[in-house]
């Protein structure tokens, strides 16, 4: 049994002095193509010597599973790596940080106040929004020419997509497409730094290996991180510093309703004068907001223009799913986040797309804290271990046709794969301790800015020729080359409709029936059918709006619901009820929301 224990690692051979194997990585292919050339010669799990330090890499379902899952904690820690010391503020972000009492509790606050189900839906209006205002962009470019087409970067468009949701969910800030663009303007620097990050963070750095030589640089890539961090850290701390001075005795129901962002939230649950494991309040506001535009833009904008890649290259695929968009949501409405459920194939087409090209090819570099068996061999304590998920997602024994895009094998053989965590032959989010947080909010941007392009427009390869699908370095697998294609516009209907809310159309003014104003209430339904689902009635000094139809008032109570919120000032609250104080005729606000918090918790909870 003893003997069994100590089994070794099959490792490949031609390890030199020091540096191990540090040649192999020496190359400009992405590091897990690299790492998936020597599993086809070594199998699924081997070891190599990095400099100093011994790194396992696993790509076998079976082999993934054990690690985490049995051995899920003994390799739950951190390696220190350059980029968790001088991009991630020292180890205070969430995905670099060491296994400990920090890591737990920034996991918690991540878990249940940033990213919870009801979070994400208390804040579903921004997705909603911005996804909005980015269909209005593309048929603004689009309209420019007089046959509705053009060619359009699209990669540049899903960057601005995912840029302004991340911030306005995570800051509470937007930037429009032109300030986006400027060069030397705050939203332009920090999207510059964070393309570097995602650069830096997925290359090998030699002092990982050999950290006695960190001092000399030799590849550069140490002064790039710290030039990379200090731009970085100028724009964070100005956001925080922001909202620290705002801070309000009301952000408690704000944040309860809604109103605040991740940012609120966070100052909200840290005291001033909070310190964890070293990290003062402000390190860890500045790190987290670091990590969740990181991952929440980045990884996301490149996500989506895969997917879109995959569909352009098989107009089979493309078709099938503007089909599905047809059928179940129909040219009269746009398609929204309700709709998704019902979208089998469009879901299909995004686990594919994960399958290929996941947000993390490579999982971040664990180590093992203590001695432990791996499939039946020896791991000592120390080794660092990657799985190579972008393998693991090609293996030939799970996947027919690995390399081949085939959206269908989600909807027949592999109908029961979810990318949650708990089927290791799929993990794009990978999964365990170290999972990612925010699988809900970035499958659900993708899902919904994804359907819209598909919806809204005809999209086809600039002269008919395929589009690049070449890899290039970096923590995320963008593509090489950017995706141009060319646009046609489909729903001229209701894209105008829509963006008709947002420009200088939006005053146009709701049908207001003829005669003489003041027509009593209860005429108001012969007035429906003479002039639709909404128009405006005159009662004296006060506009009146009646709605009915089922997608207007959809429209009232989830977009502009908060602005809607507030009651008029009747006769009725004020002789009746006590001047406005009983909860059904309050106005908006602290009192509202406090009331209601009560007959939520207190009196009407189902305990």
């Amino acid at each position: 049994m003893e003997t069994n224990k100590k089994t070794r690692v099959p490792e490949p051979s031609g390890a030199l002095p020091l540096i191990g194997h540090l040649r192999l990585l020496g190359n400009q292919a992405p590091a897990c193509k690299t790492l998936a050339a020597i599993a086809d010669q070594y199998g699924p799990i081997y070891m190599l010597k990095l400099g100093i330090h011994p790194l396992l890499v696993v790509s076998g379902w079976e082999i993934v599973k054990d690690c985490l899952t049995t051995n899920d904690r003994t390799l739950a820690t951190r390696a220190s790596i350059a980029a968790g010391k001088h991009l991630g503020y020292n180890n205070a972000i969430l995905a670099l940080a060491p296994y400990g009492k920090y890591w737990r509790d920034l996991r918690k606050l991540a878990t249940l106040q940033l990213f919870s189900n009801l979070r994400l839906d208390l804040l579903k209006h921004v997705r909603a929004q911005e996804v909005q205002n980015f269909i209005k962009e593309l048929f603004t470019l689009c309209s420019k020419n007089g046959n509705h087409s053009t060619r359009v970067s699209m990669n540049k468009f899903f960057e601005g997509l995912t840029f302004n949701i991340s911030l306005r969910m995570i800051v509470g800030k937007r930037y429009s497409s032109s300030t986006y663009s400027a060069e030397n303007s705050e939203a332009w620097r920090y999207k510059k730094a964070i393309e570097k990050v995602l650069y830096l963070s997925g290359i090998f750095v030699m002092s990982d290996a050999i950290p006695w030589l960190e001092w000399m640089d030799i590849d550069g890539h140490v002064s790039a991180m710290k030039a990379t961090s200090k731009e970085l850290d100028s724009v964070i701390r100005t956001w925080v510093e922001e909202h620290l001075r705002k801070g309000s005795e009301d952000q408690q129901g704000k944040i309860n309703d809604g109103e605040c962002d991740f940012l609120d939230v966070m100052i909200s649950n840290l005291q001033p004068e909070a310190e964890i494991s070293g990290h003062s309040r402000d390190v860890i506001l500045k790190a987290t907001v670091m990590i969740l535009t990181l991952t929440g833009s980045g990884s996301t904008a490149t996500t989506l223009t895969w997917a879109l890649s995959l569909l352009l290259n098989h107009p089979t695929a493309l078709k099938l799913a503007q089909e599905e968009l047809d059928t179940h949501v129909g040219k009269g409405r746009w398609v929204d986040e309700t709709d998704i459920e019902n979208l089998k194939y469009l879901q299909a087409v995004v686990k594919e797309t994960l399958r290929l090209y996941p947000p993390g090819p490579l999982t971040g570099i664990r180590e093992a804290m203590e001695d432990c068996t791996i499939a039946g061999y020896y791991v000592p304590k120390g080794t660092r271990l990657v799985v190579n998920i972008w393998k693991l997602h090609r293996d030939p024994r799970i996947w027919e046709n690995p390399c081949e895009f085939q959206p269908e094998r989600f909807l027949t053989t592999h109908a029961d794969i979810d990318f949650r965590g708990q089927n290791f032959e799929y993990l794009p989010f990978s999964s365990g301790r170290r999972s990612c947080p925010a699988i809900n909010l970035g499958v659900a941007v993708v899902h919904l800015g994804l359907a819209r392009v598909l919806q809204g427009f005809d999209i086809t390869t600039i002269g008919g020729l395929p589009v690049d699908m070449t890899e290039s370095p970096g923590i995320a697998l963008p593509k090489v080359s950017p995706l141009d294609a060319f646009f046609l516009l489909l729903l001229l209907c209701i894209l105008w409709r829509s963006i008709s809310k947002n420009n200088r159309t939006k005053k146009t003014r709701a049908p207001e029936p003829s005669g003489q104003s003041g027509p009593r209430l209860q005429n108001t339904c012969s007035h429906c059918g003479q002039y639709g689902p909404i128009y405006t009635l005159k009662f004296g000094i006060c506009p009146l709006l009646v709605v009915s139809g089922w997608e207007i008032v959809k429209d009232c109570r989830t977009t502009n619901d908060k602005t809607l919120a507030t009651r008029a000032g009747v006769a009725t609250g004020k002789h009746l009820g006590y001047n406005h104080a009983i909860f059904a005729l309050a106005p908006y606000g602290k009192y509202w929301r406090d009331m209601r918090k009560l007959a939520t918790l207190q009196l009407f909870s189902n305990h």
